[in-house]
């Protein structure tokens, strides 16, 4: 069987190709960059969002499976236009495409923020009605909706899996922020109650771990699964945890939150506090009771991504 695997330069696209080889399956690449993939792989052009169907149909050829990783994401300044775009009119080609010219399922990595904005405090889960806050949230809704919808005879061979936000090499974002929060080389000391949210988080290899999951289960997809790592973290533990990678220390103050939430609005910030003082925890309880298993060791791992990158083993 091939899969294949869209946004393949990606820093979790890169994790579904391994995993995908490692189980036994074929892959084909669809990239908007070709070139930088192995020139002896199954590596093509993947078609801009108002190609016609032909172009995206004929990336199906003696493909089974499809794995939609490519996005625009949250961390680059587009219009709502361009997300839209990106993740919701493109998401419906390759499903329209894939449901018609593929015998197997469709994986769409989406994102929580299809769900809940950034200031949201609560858990996620599948239940969860959607209400997205930002012009990325509401394109991945809508590419999940589309992709629903393509697939309205075959219901069961489609889904969407909503990531919180994903940590491992190449990461940008928030997390590339508390990163080099962490990666700061003098003594620090953070107000504790500005980071006292907690977090749920999933590292790359998890992520594409859980799509090769369902791709392979035997059991009929749902129409969406919420995935993540356990358990939730505070704020103040994911930026001490990159800290001890670097081999810095961290100190948290007592300085009352109602202050700093006052300093920070009357600076235009309050959405920034929000943010930072929400609590966003993810509960994956489908995907378990359905026999897949979450990763339990996020503050080892956040810690060892911190000294690769303080000893160079990866770049920025």
């Amino acid at each position: 069987m091939k899969v294949l695997v869209t946004g393949a330069t990606g820093f979790i696209c890169r994790q579904v190709v391994n995993q995908l080889r490692e189980a036994g399956f074929g892959v084909r690449m669809a990239s908007r960059h070709p070139e930088r993939l192995d020139p002896v792989s199954d590596a093509v052009l993947l078609p801009e969002f108002d190609a016609p169907a032909q172009a995206f149909q004929a990336l199906m050829r003696d493909v089974t499976h499809v794995v939609h990783c490519a996005a625009l994401n949250n961390d680059r300044k587009a219009s709502e236009a361009d997300f839209m775009a990106a993740n919701a009119t493109l998401t419906a080609q390759l499903a329209r495409a894939a449901a018609w010219r593929t015998s197997g399922r469709f994986i769409y990595l989406s994102s929580i923020r299809a769900v809940a904005g950034p200031g949201f405090s609560g858990t996620i889960s599948e239940a969860t009605p959607p209400a997205p806050q930002c012009a990325y949230g509401r394109s991945k809704r809508e590419g999940e909706t589309r992709m629903l919808e393509a697939y309205a005879s075959r219901p069961t061979d489609a889904t969407t899996l909503r990531l919180p936000p994903v940590y491992g090499e190449g990461m940008k974002g928030n997390l590339a922020y508390l990163m080099r929060l962490g990666g700061v080389p003098i003594a620090l000391s953070l107000p504790a109650a500005t980071f006292s949210g907690l977090r749920s988080l999933m590292s790359c290899e998890s992520a594409a771990r859980t799509a090769v999951y369902l791709l392979s289960r035997p059991q009929s997809l749902r129409p969406a699964y919420v995935a993540c790592d356990l358990p939730p973290l505070p704020v103040s533990s994911i930026i001490m945890a990159f800290r001890d990678g670097y081999g810095y220390s961290l100190k948290l103050s007592r300085v009352p939150g109602g202050l700093v939430r006052a300093a920070l609005t009357l600076i235009g910030k309050r959405k920034a506090w929000e943010a930072m003082t929400a609590t966003q925890i993810c509960d994956p309880s489908l995907l378990v009771s359905e026999g897949w298993a979450p990763q339990t060791d996020t503050l080892e791992q956040l810690t060892e991504l911190a000294r690769r990158y303080k000893t160079g083993a990866v770049r920025r």
